[in-house]
């Protein structure tokens, strides 16, 4: 059932599908050209994924909206649950997509410095992007499309201005600060991804609380 919603969503998204492809190519390459400071890669696969993310996430809300989808779902065999965690999955799915394609463009633009990202990289990045989605979905969920698309809006485009001034900001006051927590390295390398599970889970329980009582 879920993955007939997560299909549904890409089918509402197929306008701007093929140039997104394209851009989590081509966007992690451009990014990395106009940066000048360590960890470029990370920040360009982090700004690229945000933009893919949000631009595909909100064609699907704002089709839904316009033709009040979520109303017609909930007419159907599929549960307000299922329809609540189809999002989820599939911010997932466009995160995994996106990396594999940023791994293309490595292998395309490795000639120019754009590197392979760690394990940590990764769970850090899907950390952030769960801290977004995890806000944004109950908040959406609650007030609707309408009401929220600007604030998002705003913030997701500010994304390319300020992460990179803040990463720069932050290598060079040369923090040293070291967190020893009793546990095996490998286990503090997957800690992020751990985290935002946790959040995904979080916000996953609120959307479908907020949805569930919610008036179609």
């Amino acid at each position: 059932m879920l993955f007939h919603l997560v299909k549904k969503d890409f089918i509402l998204a197929k306008k701007y599908l093929l140039f997104m492809l394209v851009f989590a190519v081509i966007g992690p390459m451009f990014i990395f050209s106009k940066l000048g400071f360590d960890n470029g890669s990370f920040t360009s696969f982090l700004i690229t994924v945000l933009f893919t993310e949000y631009i595909l996430f909100n064609m699907v809300s704002m089709q839904e909206d316009k033709y009040r989808g979520s109303a017609l779902l909930c007419t159907t065999p599929h549960t307000r649950n299922g329809v609540i965690k189809a999002k989820y999955l599939f911010v997932l799915v466009i995160f995994i997509g996106s990396f594999l394609l940023f791994n293309l463009a490595v292998a395309i633009g490795s000639s120019t410095g754009l590197a392979r990202l760690n394990i940590n990289s990764i769970g850090i990045a899907l950390l952030i992007i769960s801290v977004f989605f995890g806000i944004l979905i109950p908040i959406q969920t609650k007030f609707g499309y309408e009401k929220t698309k600007y604030i998002f809006f705003i913030l997701i485009f500010l994304t390319p201005f300020i992460l990179p001034t803040i990463i720069e900001w932050y290598q060079s006051m040369n923090f040293n600060i070291n967190f020893h927590l009793p546990l095996p390295q490998t286990v503090m390398v997957w800690m992020p991804f751990v985290i935002s599970i946790f959040i995904i889970l979080i916000s996953m329980i609120i959307s479908i609380t907020i949805f569930s009582k919610k008036n179609l």
